[in-house]
């Protein structure tokens, strides 16, 4: 098998909402969309964020009425504290507060407009020795 590039599917009830927020608020770009469907892209993400309107028949009937839920749609970044005043100033809300952890994990978390949970995290892992 060879990979030639990777997607994560969700489930919204508001395609266009969910798109939207990330291409205003993450700089991503929509690079197909149709009725209930919406692809995005950003060259440093490593993946694309494909958004599925929730019932879509397209979708087997165990799938097409799930939401994203559990979920965690989590992008490493290099200015952590710089990408959480952009958001503030943006009115963006935050659902959860800049966080450290003791494994190095700093992390801070938002929503999409359909409750798709956004995390922005970097990783300054403590040093051994």
């Amino acid at each position: 098998m060879k990979i030639t590039s990777s997607a994560v599917s969700l489930n919204v009830d508001d395609v266009p909402a969910s798109s939207a927020f990330l291409v205003g608020h993450f700089g991503f770009s929509e690079v197909m969309a149709a009725d209930g469907f919406a692809s995005l892209t950003r060259d440093d993400a490593g993946m694309n964020v494909v958004f599925l309107r929730r019932g879509l028949e397209t979708l087997p009937a165990d799938q097409c009425e799930e939401h994203a839920a559990g979920l965690i749609l989590a992008f490493v970044v290099e200015d952590l504290e710089g990408e959480l005043a952009r958001l503030r100033s943006e009115g963006v809300a935050i659902t959860m507060p800049l966080t450290d952890e003791d494994w190095g994990e700093r992390a801070f978390q938002v929503r999409d407009p359909n409750g798709v949970i956004v995390q922005l995290v970097d990783w300054n892992a403590p040093s051994s020795g």
